[in-house]
């Protein structure tokens, strides 16, 4: 079966991602599973947990997946985001390794400032996703994807190696915090009554250490991955459970689990590492040329720079879009058709919509069928 989508503008594109979808049921996992420091936690609040990236995890709690989502579009959600790597990059030539990796101009952030940059290699495809920040502490704070955990932390340590080797002065750290994140239009104003510091001087992807609800040596970073305002807070593993009790005192905050997670980004129009992008995506197909400084792009010394670049003014294959529909939700791997019925792409990633009460998707097309408001067909999977 067929039906009618039309092609949305590029959904907004901003940090970090998920490396998979929502995981799956612990009696089917067969490895062992990791638990962050809220494992109990979430148990005791009626957490239902799910293997996921090799972690468990709350897929939701004992409000419904949508009451979830919705409640962080109106107000602010609190999600365990501790499986995420986090590392620090210490040592004078910290910009040198991180630039060496990523496509983004690490040199220019200022004290405390972050971005979303991309590894990639030398063909020019995706390795991962990661927010980068330079502190004024004098390293870099790493934050990237728990699905690539041992991929990423590898790529850097390999670096660190060389540099080191080369003389240089650089090194690494795995950070063992918990992270938290506190999402939502109320999230702000939840948090500012728990930390001395006036977050209205701490705007979007800017970092800053505080004490949080009496938890000292926490990071607190204006971001997020639901399209709202809000916060990550890496915060240390033993002062984990304190802050998250002290946030669900306000009747603002709820717990949510991976399930809203993912339809809150996707609503967003936030890739997702493994669906939507990956080592065979590049930035320009992937939509994410934005991430690619422009000091990079002219000097040309970022891994893959020889593909990638040149796709900046020429014409790639195929482009990652936005796609909307009515009637039965798009997924994942479902082919896209042109009006006459040719399979031209495939779906990344979808699901309904809870505010627009509609279905939305991203997936990949040629250029020809990328513009805005171009309809299209996509094959639905068959009810038997």
């Amino acid at each position: 079966m067929q039906r009618a989508v039309s092609m949305v503008a590029h959904l907004g594109l901003r940090l970090k991602v998920l490396p998979s979808a929502l995981g799956r049921p612990l009696s089917c996992a067969k490895d062992v599973l990791r638990r962050t420091p809220l494992y109990d936690f979430h148990l005791a609040h009626g957490g239902k947990m799910v293997a996921f990236a090799g972690w468990s995890l709350p897929v939701q709690y004992r409000d419904s997946h949508v009451d979830s989502h919705l409640h962080t579009r109106r107000h602010c959600s609190l999600f365990d985001v501790s499986h995420m790597l986090q590392t620090k990059i210490l040592g004078c030539d910290r910009v040198k390794l991180m630039e060496s990796l990523v496509v983004g101009d690490i040199a220019e952030l200022r004290p405390n400032q972050g971005m979303l940059s991309l590894f990639t290699n030398e063909a020019g495809g995706i390795l991962d996703d990661l927010i980068v920040t330079s502190t004024s502490e004098g390293y870099l704070y790493v934050v990237s994807n728990a699905g690539c955990w041992d991929k990423d932390l590898a790529l850097m340590q390999g670096k660190v190696r060389e540099l080191q080797n080369m003389g240089s002065d650089v090194s690494l750290e795995v950070v063992d915090n918990a992270l938290l994140a506190l999402q939502g239009p109320t999230a702000a104003q939840v948090l500012q009554a728990g930390v001395a510091d006036d977050l209205r001087k701490l705007p979007f992807m800017t970092s800053a250490v505080m004490e949080v609800f009496g938890v000292s040596g926490c990071r607190v970073t204006r971001c997020g991955y639901t399209g709202e305002d809000g916060v990550e807070i890496s915060v240390p593993a033993a002062g984990a459970v304190h802050l998250a009790t002290a946030l669900l005192e306000n009747p603002e905050v709820k717990l949510a689990g991976l399930a809203a997670r993912d339809s809150l980004r996707l609503e967003a129009g936030l890739c997702l590492y493994g669906s939507d992008i990956d080592e065979h995506t590049t930035p320009v197909e992937g939509s994410l040329s934005w991430t690619l400084g422009k000091r990079r792009r002219t000097a040309m010394d970022f891994p893959g720079a020889s593909v990638i670049v040149p796709q900046l003014k020429g014409k790639v294959q195929r482009r990652r879009v936005g796609l909307m529909c009515e009637g039965a939700p798009m997924r994942a791997h479902s082919p896209i058709l042109n009006t006459e019925g040719t399979v031209i792409g495939t779906v990344t990633s979808g699901c309904p919509s809870p505010c627009l009460k509609k279905n939305v998707a991203m997936g990949y097309v040629p250029c020809e069928y990328s513009r805005p408001g171009t309809p299209l067909l996509v094959e639905a999977p068959s009810s038997e």
